[in-house]
């Protein structure tokens, strides 16, 4: 198992990224338009800067839902490895089984 206070402080940048993407999204699409005056556009940096860093979507780690491993984890079922296997071999996800050849 991951530290608790890990998995806390990601949870808490996951909630803080969907606050803030309406909002950095606006801004971003400010900066990037290169038709709206310098002055607008410095602004609008100023004011993406101004925002919580943990607001970002990078910001935000993928982990295994069930143990909050931080590493190789599978995006599509969001466990890491070592979960997916143990669910996997007592047949807990369908569709899902040990490749043979």
């Amino acid at each position: 198992m991951a530290k608790t206070s890990a998995v806390e402080k990601n949870q808490r940048r996951e909630r803080l990224s969907k606050l803030h993407a309406a909002k950095r999204a606006a801004l971003k699409a400010t900066i990037m338009d290169r038709d709206l005056p310098v002055e607008d556009r410095f602004e609008a940096t100023l004011k993406l800067a101004q925002l919580p860093r943990n607001g970002a979507k990078v910001r935000v780690r993928l982990r295994c839902e069930l143990t909050g491993r931080p590493r190789g984890n599978y995006r599509k079922f969001k466990l890491s490895r070592n979960a997916l296997r143990d669910l996997a071999s007592t047949g807990q996800i369908p569709g899902l089984v040990k490749a043979s050849w």
